[in-house]
C-alpha cells in the first residue's frame, strides 16, 4: 500500500517538475508572445469595425466580428490557425504562472497575481477557441451567446444576482483599465523599452488604448447589470451590443469614434507588449 502511495507521489512530482520546466521553455515563451500580438490584431480589427460603425457603416464590433473579417482575407485561414496556436500557448503560459509563479512575493501579493494569471489564462483560452471555430470553418455570434448564457443563468435560483455581480465586475474592470491608462501603470508590464520617439509612442498608445478599452468594458458591464436588474437577458448583448448602445446615446457617434480609436491604440500597444512585455 505504502509503495503505491510513494509511486503516486513520485509521479505527481515528475508531472509538476515537467510542467515547471515547460513553463520556462524559451520556445513556449516566443509562441506565447505571439498570443499578445494575436490579441492586438483582434483589437485593431474590433476598433476598425467600431470606427466604421461610428461613421455610419454596419458590422459586428466584437471578437467574432473581428475574427470573421480576418477569415475573409486572403490567407486568413493561416492567420486563424496561427492565432489559435499563439493564444493557446499564452493561455498555457499564464496557467503555469498561476500554478508555479511569483514564489518570491509575500503570500497576499503572490495569490493576487496568481489569480490574475488564472483569469488571463481563461481569457486567452476563450480567444483561442474562437480562432479555432473559424479556422475549422464555423461561425460564432458573441451577442447571441451572451444572451443565451444570461438567460440560462437567470433560470437558476440566485442567477439574477450572479449576473448583476458579473456585470458589476466587468464595469469595475473597465474603471481599472481607465485608471491604469491615465496613470500609465501598464508600463510596469513592459521591459527594455526603446528610447526616444518609440517609447513615447508606446506610452501614448497604451494610455489612450487602456482608456478606450476601459470605456468599452464599462458600458458592457452596465448592460449586463441592467439585464439582471430588468430580468431581461436580451439586454446582455456582448461587446458589439455595448458599442452599439453607446452609439445610440446623445453624441454617441462621436463617443463611439473616440472609443474605437482607443481600441485601435490598445491593439497597437498589445503589439508592443508582444515584443517588450515581461513574461
Amino acid at each position: 500500500m505504502s509503495g503505491g502511495v510513494e509511486k503516486a507521489k513520485h509521479q505527481a512530482k515528475r508531472a509538476k517538475d515537467g510542467a515547471e520546466e515547460a513553463s520556462e521553455s524559451k520556445t513556449l515563451e516566443v509562441v506565447a508572445r505571439f498570443g499578445w500580438a494575436a490579441n492586438g490584431l483582434m483589437h485593431l480589427l474590433i476598433g476598425y469595425i467600431a470606427l466604421r460603425l461610428g461613421l455610419g457603416a454596419s458590422g459586428e464590433a466584437d471578437q467574432a466580428g473581428a475574427i470573421s473579417q480576418l477569415a475573409s482575407t486572403p490567407g486568413g485561414v493561416f492567420l486563424l490557425w496561427a492565432g489559435l496556436i499563439a493564444c493557446a500557448a499564452l493561455a498555457l503560459w499564464q496557467l503555469a504562472d498561476a500554478a508555479f509563479g511569483y514564489r518570491g512575493l509575500e503570500t497576499k501579493k503572490k495569490w493576487g497575481k496568481r489569480f490574475k494569471a488564472a483569469g488571463l489564462a481563461i481569457v486567452f483560452a476563450a480567444i483561442g477557441f474562437t480562432f479555432g471555430i473559424y479556422a475549422l470553418g464555423g461561425k460564432s455570434d458573441s451577442s447571441q451567446s451572451s444572451q443565451d448564457a444570461s438567460a440560462q443563468l437567470m433560470a437558476f435560483p440566485g442567477g439574477t444576482l450572479v449576473l448583476f455581480l458579473i456585470g458589476a465586475g466587468i464595469a469595475i474592470a473597465g474603471v481599472f483599465y481607465i485608471y491604469k491608462g491615465i496613470t500609465q501603470k501598464f508600463l510596469k508590464d513592459l521591459q527594455s523599452l526603446p528610447p526616444g520617439g518609440a517609447r513615447i509612442g508606446i506610452s501614448w498608445a497604451g494610455s489612450f488604448g487602456y482608456v478606450g478599452k476601459g470605456a468599452a468594458l464599462l458600458v458592457l458591464g452596465i448592460l449586463f447589470s441592467v439585464a439582471a436588474f430588468q430580468q431581461d437577458p436580451q439586454e446582455a448583448k456582448g461587446l458589439d451590443g455595448a458599442l452599439k448602445a453607446l452609439k445610440e446615446q446623445p453624441f454617441g457617434d462621436a463617443a463611439l469614434v473616440v472609443v474605437a480609436l482607443g481600441l485601435i491604440c490598445y491593439g497597437l500597444y498589445l503589439g508592443a507588449r508582444a515584443r517588450y512585455g515581461k513574461m
